[in-house]
């Protein structure tokens, strides 16, 4: 029986009672969600239609219990090959990502809905079809992890968030150690996550590539943050020629006219965005000819991002990866892996590196810490990080800051190569410096008063200011 099944999935028909274009990748990206709970035993989201073949004729001719009925396998009931499985979630389809703005942050959305955006997050990019699933800059574990100290105490109010909100995980860590260690319960998204489960950065992973940039210039392969991207032939004739380091760290590159968070402003690009999928070859090609806007206002974009971390990676050559293991083997001690995405049919050569970034909710703030450490220890990667806090910026220009459509844009107005800065009610003085991705990704630090607050989430619908916010300004 059990190898009848086997087989039998392979002809598997999904589908879905959730809407969406035809011409988008939604229906196939529900079906392959539909598989993934099949496959993974949560049948309970299913509606699963098993139909029974009928009695060959040489069982119904032959007598029962008889070698030759045992032979045809007369004792075991066929299912048909097409099972029709059909998930039964009402599901609130968006062509990307839940949206993230003042309006929305008001908006409930369902348990359904919550669960396939973790799908789409976590997931999605390792079961869909392999000629585009991403290829991975991973580095393995330290043979001598990091083990964090606990002095735990209750919160209420984190549960609740826990059980209502798109939250999955909240960690708080004080004095050295932690104190608040908390994930969505069993009931609600914890049957899909654990300790171990690999959650998506979104644009944490942009202060990671900064991380790894520092790493870089203090093991000699970049000179300084104020080093320019002159000798890198994949930029030539383009407005990034002749900028500093610094100048994309800052999100200073005058690039607005073209590029802007991963939208791509350039008229038929031929490309859909600034993603996994395309290496820096092909997005400079249509580049060609572009000019710096003068005084370079602060312009968030996917575009710098990668251009540093393909820059670090022409720097580095064939030591790329001892220099992201020097990061986070080494000094931030993970203890299951981490990895950049790498676009697929690429080379180093053509700038395939992608600074989506994932790693355990553990190794998230083992790597805050590490960042922490460099810090009140004063290495050369600590004076990295207070370089860039002292070349910090102020993001009063982007457009989307003023209309407050990112939530902890309305806390930190300023930037500082790749963390945000600024904090309100916070001296601008004070070290306190965050990260921030899509959905509620967050990991904070006061590199002074040694607070950091780690979030993953689905979306932005929890109190940030009384979990995040408060915590890093007031303490306990």
């Amino acid at each position: 029986m059990e190898k009848a099944l086997k087989i039998i999935l392979i002809c598997l028909l999904f589908s879905s009672n959730s809407l969406a274009d035809n011409h988008s990748i939604e229906p196939y990206r529900l079906n392959v969600f539909t598989k993934w709970l099949f496959d993974n035993g949560h049948h309970e989201y299913l509606e699963i239609n098993k139909t029974f073949d009928k009695q060959s004729a040489v069982c119904e001719a032959e007598p029962k219990y008889s070698n030759l009925w045992y032979y045809n396998k007369c004792d075991e009931r066929q299912y048909k090959s097409n099972i029709k499985i059909k998930n039964n979630l009402k599901i609130k389809i968006f062509e990307g990502w839940i949206p993230e703005n003042k309006i929305d942050e008001k908006k409930k959305y369902n348990y359904e809905t919550f669960l396939y955006e973790f799908f789409k997050l976590n997931i999605f990019p390792f079961v869909r079809k392999k000629h585009t699933t991403p290829d991975k800059y991973e580095i393995t574990p330290s043979s001598n992890p990091y083990k964090f100290k606990l002095n735990l105490k209750k919160d209420k109010y984190i549960d609740k968030q826990l059980n209502k909100k798109g939250l999955i995980s909240y960690l708080r860590f004080e004095d050295g150690q932690i104190t608040i260690d908390k994930i969505s319960p069993n009931d609600r998204f914890g049957k899909f996550i654990n300790n171990k489960t690999k959650l998506r950065s979104m644009s944490v992973g942009k202060t990671m590539v900064s991380y790894v940039a520092g790493h870089a210039i203090c093991e000699g392969y970049i000179d300084s943050i104020n080093s320019k991207l002159n000798d890198w032939p994949l930029i030539e004739n383009t407005l990034y020629y002749d900028q500093k380091l610094i100048d994309l760290l800052n999100m200073k590159a005058g690039d607005r006219s073209y590029v802007q968070s991963s939208d791509l402003r350039i008229k038929n690009p031929g490309f859909d965005g600034v993603h996994h999928r395309y290496d820096i070859e092909q997005y400079m090609s249509v580049f060609k000819g572009t000019k710096k806007i003068k005084n370079a206002p602060f312009n968030y974009s996917q575009m710098a991002t990668e251009l540093i971390l393909n820059y670090v990676l022409f720097k580095t050559g064939d030591d790329f990866e001892k220099i992201l293991e020097k990061t986070f083997k080494e000094k931030a001690k993970i203890e299951d892996s981490v990895f950049f995405f790498k676009v697929r049919n690429s080379s180093k050569q053509r700038g395939d590196a992608n600074n989506q970034f994932m790693a355990t909710r553990y190794d998230y703030l083992r790597i805050a810490k590490a960042m922490m450490d460099d810090w009140q220890k004063d290495t050369c990667v600590g004076k990295y990080l207070k370089t860039i806090f002292k070349n910090r910026v102020d993001k009063e220009n982007d457009k989307r800051e003023k209309e407050g459509k990112k939530v902890q844009w309305r806390f930190a107005s300023g930037y500082a190569g790749q963390f945000q800065t600024h904090y309100k009610g916070i001296s601008k003085k004070r070290a306190v410096m965050g990260m921030h991705g899509r959905s509620g990704q967050h990991i904070v630090i006061d590199f002074e008063k040694s607070r950091i607050v780690v979030t993953n989430a689905l979306y932005e619908d929890f109190n940030y200011k009384k979990i995040v916010y408060d915590p890093i300004k007031k303490g306990k």
